[in-house]
């Protein structure tokens, strides 16, 4: 029995001391740049281990302020249309997901910016039921405590955008020599057509299929209202 107790009081402390700091840290990501995310250590793990990498962890944190309006109509029109009127969670998306998982297939879509950028701030890479559970917790805490603007803001700073390369300072520095408030309209599309696999495809070197969906973002870019984000 005492050692129930022990167990069941060392678990109600690791609790209190995980909502403790999961809010604090929310809160405090609410107002200063994020440092670091798991998965740029988990990036520098794998480049330091691996004898053909180079390490390399490019990232410069900039305000909206000093980003082009182009990027985050770019990301919002290819990543996430309903971003502006969900919670964190695109039901309807993640319903067509679960349908498609179940025949076998896999839809894409379901995932918002706002949950991915909750996975790349305090989460690890991993399909399991525990981080899913993590990653839903952590989507209401920032829905709660961030606003939509300070999501997109956060989600352009730390979103991977090549081999070693964070965020759409970096993206523009390296793939066009300039800053970010600089980007016009195409390239802000094209750094966003290479989004779901920035590992795989570059700006750089742009495939047809790349080209074809940076045409498709240019459109719904058009058609989508402005976000009103940026400069």
């Amino acid at each position: 029995m005492k050692i129930l107790k022990w167990v069941w009081k060392f678990i109600w402390k690791l609790m209190l001391w995980f909502f403790f700091l999961s809010i604090g840290f929310t809160i405090l990501y609410r107002f200063v740049p994020i440092p670091i995310t798991p998965l740029m250590v988990i990036r520098l793990v794998e480049q330091a281990t691996d004898e053909k990498k180079e390490m390399r962890l490019y990232k410069d944190w900039v305000p909206m302020s000093k980003i082009s309006k182009h990027a985050p109509q770019a990301v919002y029109a290819s990543e996430d249309q309903k971003f502006l009127d969900h919670n964190g969670f695109d039901l309807e998306a993640m319903n067509k997901a679960w349908e498609g998982n179940k025949k076998g297939k896999r839809i894409k879509g379901a995932s918002t910016i706002t949950q991915q950028t909750v996975k790349n701030v305090f989460l690890w890479p991993s399909r399991s039921y525990v981080r899913k559970g993590l990653e839903a917790y952590f989507t209401v805490l920032v829905e709660l405590i961030w606003s939509k603007e300070r999501i997109m803001e956060v989600y352009l700073n730390v979103i991977e955008m090549g081999e070693g390369i964070y965020g759409i300072e970096a993206a523009a520095q390296t793939y066009y020599n300039k800053p970010a408030a600089k980007l016009n309209r195409s390239q802000s599309a094209m750094i966003a057509a290479v989004l779901p696999n920035p590992r795989r495809w570059t700006p750089a070197r742009p495939t047809p299929y790349i080209v074809g969906r940076q045409g498709w973002i240019m459109r719904q870019m058009n058609n989508l209202a402005p976000l009103g984000y940026g400069i």
